[in-house]
């Protein structure tokens, strides 16, 4: 499961998005230069981001992790096309998309990225295999019921697909929602704390599949958690705090995930800490 460029316009350079392609870091997924988001303005503006400069690899797992108001939802937000930065460049694929209109931004994110959030977000009046299919059928392709039942069996569910969701256990409705972002072959899967409704077994479980999405399928993983154990799965974790990149860690245990989470947040905690100098972090080939 390669990153997909658009096709080039002979004429602009730009891809079929609209966005411009082939610029970037020749091997990123996603790329953040000089990120800002700002909300409001004068003395009660609120920067939730403070200049991010960040290249995932295409086949990682991140783990974004900080404490609450840190801006990693913003930060996942932002690198998903979901919401506009303030300031800054936003390159999913190769492809620039910071300033990209919202109809070739929603095409974009139904062709080219999968989702998968805490509350599973799926139709209770559709099967199984009708939620797998839906982001084939919003962005007008064909339905392809064998590669729904190709996602489903990679997720164990491969004889669930006429069920409803209410028929379903939380974890076997969080693997539904895997499935149904794994089924374009996307670029990136944006994780929002997919693990947070469920208990610690089904939670394993979930995350061992996101693992194998990435080792077996050569998908790219950003999720954002504030889960020790979760963050264990990763290849890095990167830690936010007040709208920065404050530091990251190599792939490691849950002990010193959670130390390292405790000192940040004792750090940021302090009154001199709220205007600390930002921190950048340019990932394995910045």
């Amino acid at each position: 499961m390669g990153l997909r460029r658009g096709k080039r316009n002979r004429n602009d350079g730009a891809d079929q998005y609209g966005g411009t392609a082939g610029s970037g870091h020749p091997t990123a997924a996603v790329e953040l230069r000089g990120v800002r988001r700002q909300y409001g303005r004068g003395g009660s503006a609120v920067h939730a981001l403070r200049g991010i400069d960040l290249v995932l690899e295409r086949g990682s797992f991140t783990a974004v992790m900080g404490p609450s108001g840190s801006g990693k939802s913003t930060f996942l937000q932002c690198a998903a096309g979901l919401d506009q930065p303030t300031a800054g460049s936003v390159r999913l694929g190769g492809t620039e998309i910071t300033g990209m209109n919202e109809n070739r931004l929603t095409e974009l994110r139904r062709t080219r990225l999968g989702f998968v959030f805490q509350a599973f977000n799926l139709l209770p009046s559709l099967t199984v295999e009708q939620n797998v299919l839906l982001p084939m059928r919003l962005a007008g392709q064909r339905p392809d019921r064998r590669r729904a039942a190709e996602v489903l069996g990679q997720v164990g569910l491969g004889d669930k697909g006429g069920r409803r969701p209410a028929e379903l256990s939380g974890g076997q409705q969080q693997r539904v929602a895997l499935a149904r972002a794994l089924v374009t072959r996307p670029d990136v899967i944006f994780g929002d704390e997919p693990t947070g409704a469920l208990d610690t077994t089904t939670a394993g479980e979930v995350l061992a599949l996101l693992r194998n999405a990435v080792d077996a399928l050569g998908a790219t993983v950003v999720m954002v958690t504030h889960d020790p154990v979760a963050a264990t799965y990763a290849d890095r974790v990167l830690f936010l705090a007040d709208g920065q990149i404050a530091d990251s860690l190599p792939r490691t245990t849950a002990d010193q995930v959670a130390a390292r989470m405790a000192a940040l947040t004792a750090r940021f905690a302090a009154p001199s800490a709220a205007h600390a100098h930002p921190h950048t972090y340019a990932g394995a080939a910045a």
